[in-house]
């Protein structure tokens, strides 16, 4: 890199540098060069995290246009895509998410009681999402009745929960769903309390 590259860079607010983390490293190349290859790599790096978050937020259906959608937007703003800014992996969330809210509101599926009870004692989430498991609990796998008990969760709950299991900091989830840090600290107390609580009353103490 020139030295005339590097202050055009600080002039115009961002970094030429390649960066750091692999999938970062994809879309940097990727943004330049269009190849179908890299994108192709990038999908089969993140994109079985991005369906899973999708379907953990919607059902398998609009998971999977959805999915579709993210990519196509990923090919038509790959330019927008600063190196530096974000790693790669958190801008692909955020398009998601963006895409996601946009349809369900497009749809007439979004309320506004989505994020209304995402800083509800977790005392009452138990008694309010909690349904009937006992006829289904003996077949059920403690996998499959901790899904549930996911989906049961509030959809900002949920969806902090998700993305820190996905492996997203704290910085990462407020960035990705333009919500301030402490509030995601709150989001991820509750959703952790209300289901260790669902667990207990159906497995006992862990």
């Amino acid at each position: 890199m020139t030295l005339l590259s590097n202050v055009q860079g600080w002039f115009s607010g961002r970094s030429e540098v390649a960066p750091a983390d692999p999938d970062s490293q994809l879309m940097w190349r990727y943004r330049q060069s269009g190849s179908a290859d890299l994108l192709a790599r990038l999908m089969r790096n993140t994109g079985d995290d991005l369906y899973h978050f999708l379907l953990t937020q919607t059902d398998a259906a609009f998971a999977e246009d959805l999915y579709q959608s993210v990519w196509l937007r990923v090919m038509e703003r790959r330019h927008q895509y600063e190196p530096g800014s974000a790693k790669f992996k958190t801008w692909l969330f955020t398009l998601g998410r963006h895409l996601m809210i946009d349809e369900l509101r497009r749809q007439k599926r979004w309320q506004t009681t989505d994020l209304d009870n995402a800083d509800t004692n977790p005392a009452n989430l138990a008694e309010l999402h909690t349904q009937p498991l006992e006829s289904t609990i003996a077949q059920d796998n403690l996998h499959q009745h901790f899904d549930r008990m996911l989906l049961g969760l509030p959809f900002a709950q949920r969806e902090a929960f998700v993305l820190q299991q996905e492996g997203f900091s704290l910085k990462d989830i407020s960035d990705i769903t333009g919500i301030g840090q402490e509030t995601i600290k709150s989001r991820l107390r509750f959703a952790r309390q209300t289901l260790q609580q669902q667990l207990e009353a159906h497995h006992g103490p862990a």
